[in-house]
Order: structure tokens, then C-alpha cells, then sequence
């Protein structure tokens, strides 16, 4: 189960010789795949390229087709060990992870694989958003591409230019017999276009045409020897070879100008960025067209040194427009036009800065600085200078409309998440026993970082949670805890974590967010994902496997009683028995059971039979103001409103109609001693005769009671007990 479903889209990849496909950039990736006659596929989720993933599992009847095998891989490093076919045999793979930790994580296998070198094409999608605000270090794939010799491919923004790449990029690998990166960044992900689309072609090797005979080369195993002649064959045999397959099928692309003593280097990637600066400045149409030559680099690695002097030539200056850093390509450029004794200056880190995405108005101001520093004939460096001073009057007005700056909003738990009530839990074990060093891990549970509840001193790594808690462990006063999801377990957490704890007889509390899927990438299924929501219908169990590796200490909680997950933790952190204790936080993640819950909502509804929906609410006349419930629970659905009550100043807590009857909130005011404020609500859909009865008969005796403006106010009847017909509205 995936955030959305591609079942209807994937039709198009059926789309043959002509005809026009029109769709997302990550569906033309593969229909790009299947064009080229790819054999295999395999993959492991991560933003921005999590939903490939998911279009290649919803397109398993398209890809039996043609024979070709999807493996839902369990990491990165399992994604990268399946290039491993195409070491000896002409079949074809892609595979595709996040990168640069997705990267890190396969680095063994990739690095194996590059120096083994291919005989078929090994391709390798990657996604990178290099400070695109999603959850990567600020790093990048192209020093990994670099010292492996792995070349790296960089397409533009349009569904054509996508799908031409990954074609081109299976070419590539066979031409020089390395694999090939392919980096899209979420804008190219789900760019919506067209292009004019082929015949998906029949892999020369697959399911339906078995080969039959293996094959034996050890100058394609890696090991010494021939590891020595196989870094030499990439110097002198593979590299050149790709440079050659790079200038004779014109993968980079020359775009003209005619403003000749001036010209712009970019990754193919930006190119969308550098023209969309070029029309506000007056130096671009609105088809794209340039008055300043552009050399858009759809290869960034490696760079054919021949085309950037030939750009070079008889031009003053270039500006080199490189996200990130260190300025690989700049440095390159550099050296490639010195030892050609061509002087054009080069402009890259300086006019654009050094770090941080490189969105629109970054792009923008960096051409706008070069131009004014260049001050090149036939541009009119008004227009330029003044673009940035307009656009900061704009966003000036904005603030001054607003009454101030829009705060920073940054990520938080979803509105009834079931690891909340957990952090809650251990705010609550701190009033008691103390702050503990707690080590965190990639997922939802980053969230306990920020407010409300800052807890976790360290994050490093998808599944590396209690791995990186080894260290201080056995030299912090208390025990340590751990945290790490179900996502993160079967990644790497069960042989990294797990099991290096028990065999080391660590002393310390690993918390597993059992929420059932990988809830942070688009809900992915898992080993122990739930057959609908139940858990114990799921296909491998958790529990199972960690008694297997030899943990005796288990607890296995339900994440919304707060107070049992309180008294767990006090066992776990206090207890006499030594070696790793685990607690199983268990809960479906509220997001899946919501789309789950409404559909079998409606159904029921469809049918006229009796359906519910659970709320919390606040009693106005109870609320003290203290507002304890909001900073222990950190709920998106828990707000404050002015206090009804004319002798009361402090605003009461409020219960906004976001509230998905999870429960935190009145779970965690009862295991804090808190206030009795909160009560449940329960909305009934086609009510039983019954039911009918007992609210009429509840409202005869509660109404003598009711003050007369409480009776004005109350909602009537019907609107507690909901008719078929606002039950259809309301679902």
C-alpha cells in the first residue's frame, strides 16, 4: 500500500510506437526502462524517488509481459547487489534508491560491481535534492561517481529529455562497460509533460527467455589480481570509451546565443532555473531560446574536456552553475580550458553561493551579480540589477500585509501518529527518573527532535538508532535508549543493532515503532506490514525474529495507553536484569488506518448499515487553561480558544475538527494526573432503533438540568444521532 495509487496511470507504459504519453516524470522513467528492453528492476524507497518504487510494483502485470523480474529490495545495498547480473551477461537492470545516504549504504556493492565492470547495462536512478529540505546530509552522489568511475547523468526537467537519458544511459554502460548513475531531483520526479513514445522492447535475456548456460571470467571477479588490471582497464579502455559514446551520440547539449562573449555551463538538472532567470532579465523568450549560450551538461561525469573548450572558445567569461559543493565541475572546467591554453575566465562559487539548494531566486541573483561584474556588450544590466530589488519589494509588501514574517514551519507528527503518545510516555518517565541519553533514527520518530518534546541527542542513520548508542552506553551514569522503526529493523537494525547488542551483552532499552509500514517514504509494505490493520495476520514477525537473535527481555504495548507504555518504560530503565531490553510500540500508523477506515466507512454507508467515528473533545467549564495536555502531547489537533468563562482570562485548550479520535490526548491528561476535561464522542451513521431511543431518552433526562442558553446551543437530535443523508455528507 503506497501514499497513492499509480493503478490506473501505469496503463500508459502499454503505450507503442507514436503514440503520445502524457504523465509524471517518474512514470516516463519507466516507461523509459522499458523502452530500452530492461531484464530487471529492483529498488528501495526514499524522496524524492520513493514513488519509482511504487509504480514499478503496480506495473508487475505490464513487467511479466515482458519477463522482466521486480524485487522489492530490503536496503540499498541488496537494490545494488542485483547489478551483479550484469557483470557476466547482456542482460539489462535498473535499480534505484535516495541518494547520497542510499548511496552510502550500497556503496559495497557499487564499488564491487564499478571495478568488476558490466556487460550489460547496469543503470542506477537515484534521487537528490541537495537542500531541497527532505531528509538528506547536504551532500552529493558525484564524488562517489568520481572515485568509483561510475558515470553520472543529469537530464533536464522534461519528460523527454528523462526518457531519452535513461535510454541512453543503458547505451552508455554497454559502450564502456561501467554503470551508469541517473540523478533526478524532485522537480523532475513529478514534472508533468509529454513525449511521443516507443515500442517497449523485449529484453534480449528475461523470465520468458531463460539463459541457460553460466558464464566464467575471473578478470570479472574482484580479486587480486585481477582488481590491478581492472583499475587500468578502467583508465585506459572504459573511460576513454564513454567519453567517445558521450561525443558522437551528443549527449550534452549545445544551445546558441547570440551573445557570443558570454556563456553559461550548467547541469543539465538546473537548466529549467538558468532559462526562467534568463526570461526575467530580458534575455530568453518564453519558448526557452537564449540571447546567452548555454552548455547544458546532461553528463557531469565524466566532463569531455573537447566540448567545454570548444564552448569556450572566443568567449571573455562563463559562469559555471553548480549546485552544491565542493565545485567538482567548476574545478574541472578549470583545468580542462588551462591546459588547452584557452583564457576565458570562469565564474561559478562566488557570483552563486557555495552551499544550499539553488532554487529560482538563488539562480536569479548569482546571473544577476555575474552580469554586473562581467558587464558584457548588447545586456542591459538595469533591467538585471533591478529584477532582485522588485522581487524584494514584493516579498516586502507580503510581510508588511502579514504583519510580519510566515514562521518556519517545520515537520512534525501527524495528527493522531501512534509514536507521540510514546514520546509523550518518556516525558513523563523524565519527571520521575531523570533525562536519559536517547539516540534516534530516520524516520517519523526524527520528529521527537523538535518541539515539544526534544528528545534525542543523536541521528546517523536509516536503522543505526541503537548501533550509535554503543558508544556511550557502558560510560553514561543511566541506561541508554534507543529508538528505531519497523522501516529501520528490517533495513539494517536487526544485524547492525539487534544483534551486535545481544552478542555484546549491551545494557540498555531499544523502543521499536511498530507502525507497520514505511510510513515517512509513502507507506510501503514491510515484512511485518498488517493484513488490514491486524498484526498479527502480517507475513514476519518482529517479535519472532528478535527472540531468534536471543533477546529475552520483550514487551510488546499498545502506543496509545500512555500509561502502560509509562509503567514499561520505568520497568525497562530500572529493572535488575541486565542485556539489551526491547519494547515493541505497537500501533498502525494513523495515516494508512484513516485511508483504510474511510473506504470501509463508505462501503458501509453505501450499503445503509451502521457505521461510527470516534472524536475527542474539551469541557469548556472543566479546562483550567494549563494547557499541559498540548505541551505533552504536541497535537496538531489541540489548539487554544478564548475562555467562555468572564471571570477566567487564560484560554482553554479547544479540540479542532482535525481530530482523528486517536485518544493521545485524553490518555496522556489521565497518566499525568492532569484534568478530567476531556471526553469521547462517538458520531453513529444509520443508528439502530435502539440507539435512537437511548439518545431520546438521554436528552428528556439531561435537558431539566440544562441551563437555557446550554439548551439554545445544543446541537438537536439529529445531528447527535446522524441520518443516512448528513452521514453521506459527512463521510
Amino acid at each position: 500500500m503506497a501514499e497513492r495509487s499509480f493503478a490506473k496511470e501505469v496503463q500508459a507504459l502499454k503505450l507503442g510506437e507514436g503514440e503520445i504519453f502524457e504523465g509524471e516524470g517518474i512514470l516516463a522513467v519507466t516507461k523509459g526502462a522499458l523502452q530500452a528492453g530492461v531484464s530487471y528492476v529492483g529498488g528501495y524507497q526514499g524522496s524524492p524517488v520513493s514513488h519509482l518504487v511504487d509504480v514499478l510494483s503496480e506495473s508487475k502485470e505490464i513487467m511479466d509481459q515482458y519477463g522482466v523480474h521486480l524485487e522489492i529490495c530490503g536496503n540499498e545495498a541488496g537494490a545494488a547487489a542485483m547489478l551483479a547480473a550484469s557483470i557476466h551477461y547482456p542482460i539489462r537492470g535498473l535499480v534505484t534508491w535516495k541518494s547520497t545516504v542510499g548511496t552510502n549504504v550500497a556503496s559495497d556493492a557499487l564499488s564491487n560491481i564499478a571495478s568488476c565492470g558490466v556487460t550489460g547495462g547496469a543503470v542506477i536512478v537515484i534521487g537528490e535534492d541537495y537542500g531541497e529540505g527532505a531528509s538528506i546530509i547536504q551532500e552529493r552522489s558525484h564524488a562517489f561517481a568520481m572515485k568509483s568511475s561510475i558515470w553520472l547523468m543529469d537530464p533536464r526537467p522534461n519528460l523527454t529529455s528523462m526518457v531519452d537519458c535513461v535510454e541512453k544511459a543503458f547505451e552508455l554502460s554497454e559502450a564502456s562497460n561501467e554503470p551508469v548513475f541517473v540523478q533526478l531531483r524532485i522537480l523532475a520526479c513529478h514534472v508533468q509533460g509529454r513525449f511521443v513514445a516507443k515500442n517497449n522492447r523485449m529484453p534480449k535475456f528475461s523470465g520468458n527467455k531463460k539463459l541457460e548456460t553460466p558464464l566464467f571470467d575471473y578478470m570479472k571477479v574482484a580479486n587480486a589480481p585481477s582488481t590491478f588490471m581492472q583499475e587500468r582497464i578502467k583508465l585506459d579502455k572504459r573511460l576513454p570509451a564513454a567519453i567517445k559514446y558521450i561525443k558522437d551520440n551528443k549527449l550534452n547539449e549545445f544551445f546558441p546565443g547570440d551573445l557570443s562573449e558570454i556563456g553559461i555551463i550548467t547541469q543539465g538538472g538546473l537548466y529549467n532555473s538558468v532559462i526562467r532567470a534568463l526570461q526575467h532579465y530580458g534575455l530568453a523568450d518564453n519558448d526557452g531560446n537564449s540571447r546567452i549560450p548555454i552548455y547544458s551538461l546532461t553528463v557531469t561525469y565524466p566532463l569531455v574536456d573537447s566540448e567545454i573548450v570548444e564552448f569556450a572558445i572566443g568567449k571573455k567569461n562563463l559562469l559555471v552553475v553548480e549546485e552544491g559543493h565542493p565545485d567538482y565541475i567548476e574545478q574541472a572546467i578549470h583545468t580542462a580550458l588551462r591546459k588547452a591554453d584557452v583564457q576565458t575566465k570562469v565564474h561559478g562559487k562566488g557570483p552563486l553561493p557555495m552551499g544550499g539548494q539553488y532554487n529560482a531566486d538563488v539562480v536569479q541573483n548569482g546571473i544577476a551579480k555575474w552580469l554586473a561584474e562581467v558587464k558584457p556588450a548588447g545586456v542591459n544590466l538595469d533591467r538585471a540589477q533591478a529584477r532582485p530589488n522588485v522581487i524584494g519589494s514584493i516579498k516586502g509588501k507580503a510581510i508588511g500585509y502579514l504583519g510580519g514574517p510566515v514562521p518556519m514551519r517545520p515537520p512534525s507528527f501527524c495528527t493522531g501518529c501512534p509514536e507521540r503518545p510514546v514520546f509523550s510516555a518518556i516525558k513523563l518517565v523524565e519527571r520521575e527518573l531523570g533525562r536519559h541519553h536517547m539516540s534516534c533514527d530516520i524516520g517519523c520518530h526524527t520528529f521527537s527532535t523538535l518541539p515539544p518534546f526534544n528528545l534525542g541527542q543523536t541521528v546517523v542513520g536509516y536503522g543505526l538508532g541503537l548501533a550509535s548508542s554503543t558508544g556511550i552506553g557502558p560510560n553514561f551514569g543511566k541506561r541508554v535508549i534507543s529508538i528505531m522503526g519497523d522501516g529501520g529493523f528490517w533495513h539494517n537494525g536487526l544485524a547492525t543493532g539487534v544483534a551486535s547488542a545481544v552478542y555484546n551483552q549491551n545494557d540498555s532499552v531499544l523502543i521499536i515503532m511498530k507502525n507497520g509500514y514505511t510510513s515517512a517514504t509513502g507507506w510501503q509494505f514491510l515484512p511485518s506490514s498488517p493484513k488490514k490493520g491486524d498484526f498479527s495476520g502480517s507475513r514476519m514477525s518482529i517479535e519472532n525474529t528478535l527472540r531468534g537473535v536471543g533477546v529475552r527481555w520483550l514487551r510488546k504495548v499498545r502506543t496509545y495507553g500512555v500509561s502502560k507504555m509509562v509503567d514499561t518504560l520505568k520497568e525497562a530503565l530500572t529493572t535488575a536484569e541486565k542485556g539489551l531490553k526491547v519494547i515493541v510500540a505497537e500501533s498502525e500508523c494513523m495515516l494508512a488506518k484513516q485511508r483504510r477506515v474511510r473506504s470501509e466507512r463508505a462501503k458501509l454507508l453505501a450499503e445503509g448499515k451502521r457505521a461510527t467515528r470516534e472524536r475527542f473533545g474539551i469541557d469548556e467549564d472543566v479546562c483550567t487553561g494549563d494547557h499541559s495536555c498540548i505541551r505533552l502531547s504536541g497535537c496538531p489537533s489541540l489548539t487554544i480558544k478564548e475562555n467562555p468563562d468572564p471571570l477566567r482570562k487564560d484560554p482553554i485548550a479547544h479540540v479542532n475538527t482535525g481530530c482523528v479520535g486517536c485518544g493521545l490526548c485524553g490518555e496522556v491528561a489521565h497518566a499525568a494526573i492532569l484534568c478530567p476535561s476531556f471526553f469521547r464522542a462517538e458520531i453513529v451513521y444509520n443508528p439502530t432503533k435502539f440507539e435512537r431511543f437511548m439518545a431520546n431518552l438521554r436528552q428528556k433526562m439531561i435537558r431539566p438540568f440544562m441551563t437555557k442558553e446550554a439548551i439554545r446551543l445544543a446541537p438537536p437530535l439529529a445531528q447527535q444521532v446522524m441520518e443516512p443523508e448528513e452521514a453521506a455528507k459527512a463521510a
